[in-house]
């Protein structure tokens, strides 16, 4: 009897600690879940795209595993990734300099807002080390999450170019073609065309975003103002 009223009271624990690690962390588990889910997906769905037109120009079709490490995987993931980092980055740092009248995606267009505030003077005994030690450290900090962004953006730009390069020479030499250095592709309009046809793609979506926050809302979401807010405020922090 006890040693199950223990056990009991020692499974009642862990699912509360779950719930609480969920509830803190929901949004990142969710995300990060869907990111595999779909990018399995891609590989899954990939792979057996790419053993079809293998067959159709009589190659033999490869394994999971070396598909990949494919050019051609390699070049779809990074193609995707590097956009995305580069929008984020862009923005972040764009919200920090400009500002749109209406939009749940602006600063305020009058006042002080919160994110402009001198670290330094706004200063708690929670806030990270870096305010605390200020100087370079602090310099940095402020910058770290735009840094991040375009050092995530530059990692994938190089990885979809080496993919690239590598899935380009693949398909030259299927037909008899000279394969082409790193240099070469890089500066050619295939690998620039791969860019700029994501690249435009994303920062629509955040323009449209930027301003339908103007006109629409979302009840609940912080990407959105309440419900009840007029179409000429801005939801600056």
């Amino acid at each position: 009897m006890c040693m199950s009223t223990s056990a009991e009271n020692s499974l009642g624990r862990e699912q509360g600690r779950l719930r609480k690690i969920f509830q803190e962390n929901g949004l990142s588990i969710v995300m990060f879940s869907l990111f595999l889910v779909f990018w399995g997906g891609q590989s899954l769905a990939g792979w057996y795209s790419y053993n079809e037109e293998q067959r159709e120009h009589g190659q033999q079709a490869v394994s999971y595993g070396a598909y990949l490490r494919s050019g051609e995987f390699i070049e779809a993931t990074f193609e995707n990734w590097e956009s995305e980092f580069l929008q984020m980055g862009a923005f972040v740092l764009l919200a920090a300099l400009l500002k749109q009248k209406g939009s749940g995606e602006s600063k305020k267009i009058h006042g002080e807002n919160e994110v402009d505030k001198d670290p330094r003077k706004e200063r708690r005994p929670d806030s990270p080390g870096p305010v605390h030690r200020g100087g370079l450290a602090l310099k940095l900090y402020s910058h770290s999450l735009s840094l991040a962004l375009f050092g995530l953006f530059l990692f994938s730009f190089a990885m979809h170019a080496i993919g690239g390069l590598k899935l380009y020479n693949e398909e030259q030499l299927q037909h008899g073609q000279s394969a082409v250095t790193f240099w070469q592709y890089v500066s050619g309009s295939r690998f620039w065309f791969e860019s700029f046809q994501n690249w435009q793609s994303e920062f629509l979506s955040v323009g449209v975003l930027v301003v339908l926050s103007i006109f629409l809302r979302q009840k609940g979401s912080p990407e959105s103002k309440p419900v009840h807010a007029s179409h000429r405020e801005t939801e600056g922090a």
